[in-house]
């Protein structure tokens, strides 16, 4: 019979249910301290309907103007669901960005931490953060949620479709992507701008 297992938290091999996991041969062993330590920049959202898509335009921004050191990896999530869970699994430190619906007033900068996202995350707010809830919930049952995980965003003004960001939205842009720039410096792994001689 076919037999899969994974690591928990403290590395120790664990039998699980087939399910959950996917190996050579039926067996497979999940455990950060088996590859590099990584932060993880994760833009979610639809780009398809206005607002929802600002973590991936945030994402976008980043690659156009920064570097980032070898361990900082900056992912378009887009709307991937649970495709995302070996991503989340592998960081150390988890950054997402996305449209936070919080009741603010639209344009305004948000900011979610530790145990706060899984908590926002099941309002449901739209379909793929119904799948990014469900890929932290699989983590935590195998032990692989990262250390720390950070969310920011902005309140969105329009989830209508439209393949552009609102006004009110563009406006708070540069703000979330120095938002994003100012956790990463406090994780000790600055970008780089592009275009500018560090040495």
């Amino acid at each position: 019979m076919d037999k899969e297992v994974a690591a928990d938290g403290s590395g120790n091999c664990l039998a699980a249910p087939l399910s959950f996991f996917r190996g050579i041969d039926g067996y497979v062993c999940v455990g950060r301290e088996w590859g590099m330590k990584k932060t993880i920049v994760l833009g979610l959202g639809n780009l398809l309907f206005s607002d929802e898509g600002i973590g991936v335009h945030a994402v976008q921004r980043l690659w156009q103007d920064y570097d980032f050191d070898d361990t900082v990896e900056v992912i378009d999530g887009g709307t991937l669901g649970l495709l995302l869970l070996e991503h989340v699994e592998e960081a150390e430190r988890l950054l997402c960005i996305d449209a936070i619906a919080s009741g603010r007033e639209p344009g305004t900068l948000v900011r979610l931490e530790g145990e706060a996202i899984p908590a926002y995350l099941g309002v449901k707010m739209s379909q793929h953060q119904m799948g990014f809830q469900e890929v932290l919930g699989l983590a935590r049952l195998r032990g692989t949620l990262p250390e720390a995980m950070v969310m920011v965003g902005i309140e969105p003004s329009s989830l209508e479709w439209g393949t552009s960001l609102t006004g009110t939205v563009e406006a708070t842009m540069p703000r979330l992507v120095t938002a994003v720039i100012e956790q990463l410096q406090a994780w000790g792994v600055p970008p780089r701008r592009k275009g500018i001689d560090h040495a």
